[in-house]
């Protein structure tokens, strides 16, 4: 890369329970900066993975990507983080956000206010992180803490980065204003993350994480060919203030519109489309993407692996370091 950016890898979230050590250790192994795991309604816990893979690793830096801040008490959240920070120092990166709001209806905890609730859960976790004393018995909407500290022993010496992640305007200007990044989710091209950036407006340094679906192979038809499918979910409603800034942004609704499911959206697109839409061809076209996303101004790109076979994917997307 030309400029400086950090390469990460994602844990799957659906990865057989016996490959996610050995993924964790291979992505160490292979030179990868970062590795982000998810925290999926019905899947995994992100705390829970992250402790393990921090565990098993010795270098990488690990990101959870994102912890719903509707369902998580904010006091209990910072002793957690507070506990992988103190284990693994300047190794942990946690990513807060709204939850999609279908899985925070389904368990009871969806909110009419989401975005105050992100802001007084980012709050509250950071000055809890720092060793302050909160209270917001009288000021919390949604978080309500009456005095909450953690103990001296359990006070992180360097407070983890957190990052909000979120997509929306509104959520973006409040990730700008109150969190130490932002993740912003897949797709990710260039001309997204500079609107993102732009919506920021950050007051502080402000950390850049982006996903991308990703495939390296030789053959760049087959690498479009592998990634397409993981692309059929980006032409629902929720995706698109990523789609906005793209110059098919247009088009793209309208072939969504004429396609009666998910998956003859994903198998119509046309291949420029994706090759757009993903990190995915040979390792110099890859590297170039990277470059792209890095002059647009992310600090980290994340690489989603694609197909059947998430720990055999690994040695190929190393091809781009």
């Amino acid at each position: 890369m030309t400029l400086p950016l950090a390469v990460g890898v994602m844990l799957p979230r659906d990865i057989g329970p016996d490959e996610v050590l050995p993924f964790a250790r291979r992505a160490d192994a292979l030179g990868f900066d970062e590795l982000w795991v998810v925290e999926d309604l019905g899947f995994r816990g992100g705390i829970a993975q992250a402790a393990a893979v921090l565990a098993t690793t010795s270098r990488l830096r690990v990101g959870i990507g994102v912890l719903p801040s509707a369902v998580r008490n904010a006091a209990f959240a910072a002793m957690e983080i507070a506990t992988l920070a103190q284990l693994f120092p300047g190794r942990i990166d946690v990513g807060i956000g709204h939850g999609m709001p279908d899985w925070m209806q389904s368990v009871g905890a969806r909110t009419p206010r989401p975005l105050r609730l992100l802001e007084e859960q980012l709050e509250a976790v950071s000055a809890l992180l720092r060793g302050q004393a909160v209270d917001t018995s009288a000021s919390g909407d949604h978080v309500r803490l009456e005095a909450a500290q953690l103990d001296a022993s359990a006070v992180p010496t360097t407070p983890p980065p957190l990052l909000a992640g979120v997509r929306g305007p509104r959520s973006l200007a409040l990730s700008g204003r109150v969190a130490d990044g932002t993740v912003l989710a897949e797709p990710c091209t260039p001309e997204y993350v500079r609107e993102a950036i732009t919506r920021i407006a950050a007051v502080r340094p402000h950390r850049v994480v982006t996903y991308n679906v990703a495939h390296v192979h030789d053959d760049e038809a087959a690498a479009l060919a592998q990634v397409r499918p993981a692309l059929e979910w980006i032409g629902e409603p929720d995706w698109a203030p990523h789609l906005r800034p793209l110059p098919f942004g247009e088009e793209f609704a309208a072939l969504r519109s004429q396609c009666a499911s998910r998956a003859e959206f994903a198998r119509r697109m046309p291949d420029e489309w994706v090759a757009r839409l993903a990190l995915a061809g040979t390792p110099t076209q890859v590297r170039t993407r990277l470059d792209e996303l890095a002059a647009a101004g992310a600090t980290s790109a994340v690489l989603i692996p694609s197909g059947p076979d998430p720990l055999g994917s690994l040695d190929s997307l190393a091809r781009v370091l």
